[in-house]
């Protein structure tokens, strides 16, 4: 027997996902591997904020396909292979893919799998699910692709979701990119701490206890040039209403907004929004995986920075 994560249950469109949305069942596989097929055993799931929109019928973008009911929940994953007929994976391999099924064994088609090279990371392969994979592009070509940082420009970046996977690494990249005062924006105390401490941010603000208007003043003297967007809402207007002319948004996240029935991005407040337009702020739709042919490099370089000690990771 192998255990199965099923979604039994839908959200409603503003609803808030609970444990009852959730399944865990006895099942069994096909203990036959066709040609081009693994048998892989599962030895890390990533969790996302993105799988919200996931939970609902229509998930509100077109590269994300709804979970369905009764079937088994996927997303970021890895494994080990345990037999194969694949001619490109041989037994012990490590792979990974974007659409993992929840299970501890699974019989998958070897041509979606990747490869991994556990050396890359000094054999931390869950880093392949976080700073070395989705979670790192995502912010490493976030910043390339939409933040225009350019070294010896003396810009300041502001990151929301700072303590998160993408914006503890976001801010760390804003800085080995060239900017020149990064300021975090988080939930507690603790998260601030390690902002600054362990992960070499200017500043963190708590948002929970703090005028996030009067530090943001305080922290960035000279406006926001770059704004690493993985909130939205209230934060976020906060933010934008103290950025510079030209500036530019980095649109990773709307997590605040997720449990509404919104477009995606969700607009902007009137006033807000004539902010953006008056000061000529970019606000563009940020997708990762429009970026895929810069993977290859882009994966060696977030190593790198890893194993120089450069990009920290928790």
């Amino acid at each position: 027997f192998i255990s199965l994560f099923n979604l039994k249950i839908t959200l409603g469109k503003n609803g808030v996902p609970v444990a009852e949305n959730f399944q865990l069942e006895q099942s069994t596989i096909a203990d036959t591997v066709q040609a081009g097929q693994v048998r892989v055993k599962t030895l890390y799931l990533s969790v996302d904020p993105y799988m919200r929109c996931r939970m609902n019928e229509d998930t509100g973008s077109d590269y994300l396909r709804p979970w369905q009911l009764s079937e088994v929940a996927d997303g970021g994953g890895i494994g080990v292979v345990e037999e194969s007929k694949h001619e490109n994976l041989a037994k012990g391999d490590f792979v990974t893919s974007f659409t993992w099924p929840w299970q501890t064994v699974a019989i998958l088609d070897g041509s979606l799998l990747q490869k991994l090279v556990p050396q890359l990371v000094s054999g931390r392969l869950s880093y392949f699910l976080g700073a070395a994979g989705i979670t790192g592009l995502t912010a490493l070509l976030g910043i390339r692709e939409k933040g225009h940082v350019a070294t010896g420009a003396n810009q300041t970046m502001v990151v929301s979701g700072a303590a998160g996977a993408c914006g503890s690494l976001a801010g760390q990249i804003g800085r080995l990119e060239g900017c020149s005062r990064v300021v975090g924006i988080a939930g507690t105390d603790e998260k601030c701490s390690i902002l600054v401490q362990e992960m070499g941010f200017d500043a963190a603000i708590n948002y929970k206890k703090a005028d996030v208007a009067k530090q943001l003043r305080e922290l960035c003297p000279g406006g926001v040039d770059v704004y690493f967007d993985n909130v939205g809402g209230d934060i976020s207007d906060t933010v934008i209403s103290q950025m510079n002319q030209n500036s530019h948004i980095i649109l990773c996240g709307q997590i605040s907004q997720y449990n509404k029935d919104v477009p995606y991005p969700p607009p902007l407040p009137p006033d807000i929004e004539k902010i953006q337009k008056e000061r000529n702020i970019t606000r563009e739709r940020f997708l990762v995986l429009n970026y895929m042919d810069k993977q290859e490099a882009s994966v060696l370089q977030l190593c790198q920075w890893i194993q120089e000690g450069k990009l920290k990771v928790r």
